[in-house]
C-alpha cells in the first residue's frame, strides 16, 4: 500500500494565466489509478490541520492574520495566490495530509502527500506559492508526540528550502539539507544544516553523483529515525523556473537513490511533491509519477 493524501480542493482556482500548474494535483491522482501504480484504497482524504499543530512552527499572529485574511497587502503579493479562506482552508487540509502521512509511514514505511512541500513558509510570512509549511509542522508533530528523536529531512527542489531553514535553526533534532540552483529563487539564501548549490545547466552526472555521495553520509553520522523528501521536479531542463539541466530519467534516479537509502536502513519517509513548472503538463505528471513507481517498486 502507498498511502497518499489527496483532497479535491488541492486544485484551487486561480486567475487566468498564472504560472502556477494548479491543474496537475487534478491530473496526477487520474494518472496513478489509470496506469495502476495506486488503486482507490491507498488515497485518503485530509481535514483540516489543528491550528494548535500549526503553531509549532508558525507565529500566532501570522496565522491568526491568515486566517481573518488581514496578511498586509505587500506580504500577501509574496505569497503569489490571491488569498482567499478557501485558499487558506487548503493549506491547512495539505498541511494535515503530511501529518498524517507521517503517521501512516511508520505502519507502511512511505507515505505520500499530493501536493506540499511548501518549504518557503517562514514561521511568520509566506512567499513563493507557500502559506503553510507542510514538512516543518509535521516534523514538530512528530517530535512532539515523541514519534521521532531526530529527523533528516532532504529537500531536492530546484528552490532553496529557505522557509524549512529557518523554522529549524535552532533545533538540534531536525537536520535540514537543501540542494538547489545557486542562481535560483530565493537570491537570498538562508542557512540550512547543508546547502549544496549547483550551477546552472548542472547535468544528471554531477547531481546524482553528489547525492548518492552525500545522503548516505547524513544518514550514517545523524541517524535519523524519520526521514522527510520533498521531491520538487522542477531539477528538469525543461522546468520554466529552474536553471538545472537534469532529465526526466535523470529525476527518476534522484528519487531511487533517496527511497531504496530510506528502505534499505527501514527508516520511514514521507513525500511531498514540491515545485514542477515545466511548459507541458504531461512533462510535469510524468515526472512526479515515476516518484510514485520507484515507491512502488521499492516498498
Amino acid at each position: 500500500m502507498l498511502p497518499i493524501a489527496f483532497h479535491p480542493i488541492y486544485q484551487h482556482p486561480l486567475p487566468d494565466g498564472h504560472r502556477f500548474p494548479m491543474l496537475k494535483y487534478e491530473l496526477l491522482p487520474q494518472q496513478l489509478l489509470h496506469e495502476g501504480t495506486a488503486v482507490a484504497a491507498d488515497f485518503f482524504e485530509p481535514t483540516a490541520c489543528d491550528i494548535e499543530l500549526v503553531l509549532a512552527a508558525h507565529e500566532q499572529e501570522y496565522v491568526q492574520n491568515l486566517i481573518a485574511l488581514q496578511i498586509d497587502p505587500r506580504a500577501a503579493r509574496k505569497i503569489g495566490f490571491p488569498l482567499s479562506k478557501e485558499l487558506v482552508k487548503r493549506e491547512l487540509i495539505i498541511a494535515q495530509g503530511t501529518v498524517i502521512g507521517a503517521v501512516k509511514a511508520f505502519e507502511h514505511k512511505i507515505a505520500f502527500n499530493i501536493a506540499g512541500g511548501t518549504h518557503h513558509a517562514f514561521p511568520g510570512h509566506g512567499e513563493a506559492f507557500c502559506l503553510l509549511n507542510d514538512q516543518a509542522i509535521a516534523a514538530h508533530y512528530l517530535l512532539n508526540k515523541k514519534l521521532a528523536k531526530k529527523i533528516l529531512i532532504i529537500d531536492l527542489d530546484v528552490h532553496q528550502g529557505n522557509g524549512t531553514a529557518a523554522i529549524f535553526q535552532n533545533n538540534t533534532q531536525v537536520f535540514t539539507f537543501s540542494t538547489h540552483g545557486k542562481t535560483n529563487y530565493p537570491f537570498k539564501k538562508e542557512t540550512s544544516d547543508l546547502d549544496i548549490a549547483f550551477e546552472d545547466h548542472t547535468s544528471d552526472a554531477v547531481f546524482l553523483k553528489t547525492i548518492a555521495e552525500v545522503i548516505p553520509q547524513l544518514i550514517k553520522e545523524h541517524k535519523p529515525d524519520f526521514i522527510f523528501y520533498l521531491a520538487g521536479v522542477d531539477i528538469l531542463a525543461t522546468d520554466k523556473l529552474g536553471k538545472l539541466g537534469c532529465t526526466l530519467e535523470g529525476c527518476k534516479t534522484r528519487d531511487e537513490i533517496v527511497l531504496e537509502l530510506c528502505a534499505k536502513h527501514q527508516i520511514p519517509v514521507q513525500v511531498s511533491m514540491g515545485g514542477g513548472y515545466s511548459p507541458e503538463i504531461k512533462t510535469i505528471i510524468e515526472a512526479h509519477a515515476n516518484t510514485y513507481r520507484v515507491a512502488k517498486s521499492i516498498f
